[in-house]
């Protein structure tokens, strides 16, 4: 590790002594997107580049399409981007995935918001209802499809959804919006933005929301306790230029949420979160490149009890990051880094012991513009986690027993590498590889530990994780072809692409039988290997006259290797919840249709998922969820004085709907009222 670090600090000051600098550090979409005509992003190599131009396979979702989609939350909006899987569970809880593999508390994606991660890393996943942002103060979306590691950062194994929020230098964003609808849905929020000084540049918002739980139960005998969901959030942007090319950009929020949600066990239950983060990112343009130093901590609090036991999750995470972007010459362009992570959370039901996990990982970066159509990149990072343990265990026959066991180090690198070729100024090819890292969560690292009873013969046995558990490996392979159509007002694309996961960790509980008098054990473990593969076709346009339409299909089949000597022991798949063969649903699609002018904006929205299975409960059989299309509108009119009054509904083909196993989701229609200044 030690000389992988020295190389990386050697190699950086190599290249600094000849590099020229970089590009201004605060980034201004706007204009940049009216410049190229498209959505613009600079979160794949640091530089801005069109989307299509990306080494990576992304969708941008805008500020517009945000608007107008008529959509209350993230999931739904995600749920028309290709490729993208959306389970809804219950009035306030989804699970996202990327092409497949999407579960109950789904752990392959990682979520950012402006380069924080908001996934919670005690159980590895993202609770949607506590982001501490409004959809009123998002600049844009970027959903990149298949692991980026080496590009974005620790756990993005299936995908990212990196969301970017105005920037309250460049973007004079100040709104209120108030909203009212079925299900008892009432909401509110407000967006301000404003200067102190000539220097300091101010984003305030806060939202409120309640509505009533769905009512209808697909399979109730899962259903242990509901609440209503209702949550409210305040977030912090500042931006403070400390010199002409130097800047402090601080950002702080805090969110509190209660809803239903559904365990791994896929049982509903109802839990309290509680969730504050603050960041500081200092970045300066020098002679040395665009150094940029970033800290952020992140502390979530999770209550609720199950089956009559109290869990409380209470799990601080602290990230530190120092990176240089710099041009060499005029075609190449590197980004050197290094992060730190210390992770922990404490032992519960059972409480007495802390797990936690320090990271260090160096990466680096080169993008090579070889000529005006013809672009490389290559990415690598190097994660060197060491594992502890500290404090007491419930039963001195509680296995491994000793905090010794967690003495344990792991290094895993992940690599990025992708080539953009454009043919013509309408023709684009990419094609690209990623491997990416799945690292097991605090949980399955030895976060819960309890000791139940399971009467006879097994008797007791401990729940618990494993300091012995491996990462997931996940590689990924794609090509892609997009093509512009300019005397239509339209492109289409077609893809290609295959996923591979080795070292699939279980998502239930898998038994141990120990010789006593130590405990037996209920824990999880590295079972199998996962294969996907399948293709994604789009189009998308805009007519004369303002009309705009899209379309998407994505096909994916998995496959699963198990091991024999599980099916030996009467282990399945299903039994483990790592049927990704079966609750994976084949086919998904889109399409829209919208129109708009100086005052009116009409949209519809069809989305279709095809059949999949679905765990119906812990050691249950799958349950069966038919294909199912949903179907929603909004109707906008903004008046002169920047009050838009619109009208907008989801669900609108029946009045219930299986698209999961817990609730039932119900036709909603809502009314909303905003303001602009």
């Amino acid at each position: 590790m030690k000389k992988q670090i020295l190389f990386a600090g050697a190699f950086a000051g190599a290249a600094l002594a000849c590099a020229l600098p970089a590009s201004a550090q605060s980034i201004d979409y706007g204009s940049l997107t009216q410049l190229f005509g498209e959505p613009v992003t600079t979160s794949a190599t640091g530089s801005p580049q069109r989307s299509t131009e990306a080494p990576v396979d992304m969708t941008i979702v805008s500020a517009e399409d945000i608007k107008r989609s008529g959509a209350t939350d993230i999931p739904t909006i995600l749920s028309r981007v290709a490729g993208v899987d959306v389970i809804n569970w219950t009035a306030g809880a989804s699970d996202v995935a990327v092409r497949g593999y999407d579960q109950a508390y789904s752990p392959r994606l990682l979520v950012l918001i402006n380069g924080r991660q908001v996934y919670l890393d005690h159980y590895g996943y993202t609770a949607w209802s506590t982001l501490p942002v409004q959809l009123d103060e998002i600049r844009q979306i970027e959903v990149v499809r298949g692991p980026n590691s080496a590009l974005f950062g620790f756990n993005a194994v299936g995908g990212v959804v990196n969301i970017i929020t105005y920037n309250p230098k460049y973007d004079q964003v100040t709104t209120g919006t108030v909203r009212a609808g079925s299900q008892g849905y009432v909401s509110g929020d407000a967006v301000a933005t404003f200067k102190l000084g000539e220097r300091v540049h101010t984003r305030l918002s806060a939202g409120i929301e309640r509505q009533d739980e769905w009512n209808n139960a697909v399979i109730p005998s899962n259903v242990i306790s509901t609440h209503d969901p209702k949550r409210w959030s305040a977030n912090l942007d500042s931006i403070v230029e400390l010199a002409p090319k130097t800047e402090l950009r601080l950002e702080g929020s805090y969110s509190d949420a209660q809803q239903s949600d559904v365990a791994p066990t896929y049982t509903v239950y109802a839990l309290h979160y509680k969730l504050w983060s603050a960041k500081g990112t200092l970045t300066s343009d020098t002679k040395y490149g665009l150094l940029q130093g970033q800290a952020y901590i992140n502390h979530a609090k999770t209550t609720f009890d199950y089956t009559g036991v109290h869990y409380d999750f209470d799990n601080p995470i602290v990230v530190a990051s120092v990176q240089d972007l710099f041009k060499v010459g005029a075609a190449h362009t590197f980004r050197l880094g290094v992060e730190f992570r210390h992770n922990k959370m404490n032992t519960t039901p059972a409480p007495g012991g802390e797990v936690s996990y320090t990271v260090w990982a160096p990466s680096a970066m080169w993008n090579w513009n070889v000529s005006r159509r013809f672009a490389l990149t290559a990415a690598a990072r190097l994660d060197h986690l060491q594992l502890k343990r500290t404090g007491t265990f419930p039963d001195p026959n509680f296995p491994n027993a000793d905090n010794a066991n967690w003495d344990r180090q792991q290094n895993v690198p992940s690599y990025n590498a992708g080539a953009v070729f454009k043919l013509t100024d309408l023709d684009t090819f990419r094609a690209a590889y990623a491997r990416g890292v799945q690292a097991p969560t605090l949980l399955e690292y030895g976060g819960v530990q309890s000791i139940s009873d399971f009467g006879p013969p097994f008797g007791e046995f401990a729940i618990t994780g494993t300091p012995f558990l491996r990462p997931a490996i996940v590689s990924n392979y794609e090509l892609s072809y997009d093509r512009a159509l300019p005397q239509l007002g339209a492109k289409f694309g077609i893809k290609g692409f295959y996923q591979r996961t080795k070292d699939v960790k279980t998502s239930n509980g898998f038994f141990v039988l120990n010789t006593p008098p130590a405990l037996s054990e209920l824990t999880y473990a590295n079972v199998g290997v996962s294969e996907m593969k399948g293709f994604e076709l789009s189009a998308s346009g805009k007519v004369k006259g303002g009309f705009r339409w899209s379309a998407d299909y994505t096909y994916t089949k998995v496959e699963t290797q198990f091991p024999a000597e599980l099916l030996a022991q009467t282990y399945t798949p299903e039994s483990l919840s790592i049927a990704f063969d079966k609750t994976t649903p084949k086919w998904r699609g889109n399409a829209s249709l919208g129109w708009s002018d100086e005052h009116w904006a009409v949209d519809g929205y069809l989305h279709y998922t095809g059949k999949f299975g679905m765990y119906g409960g812990f050691g249950l059989p799958l349950t069966p969820v038919d294909a199912y299309a949903t179907l929603a509108a909004r109707v906008g009119y903004t008046f002169d004085n920047g009050v838009e009054l619109a009208v907008s509904g989801q669900n609108l083909g029946k009045s219930h709907q299986a698209q999961g196993n817990a609730l039932y989701a119900p036709r909603r229609v809502l009314v909303s009222l905003s303001k602009s200044w």
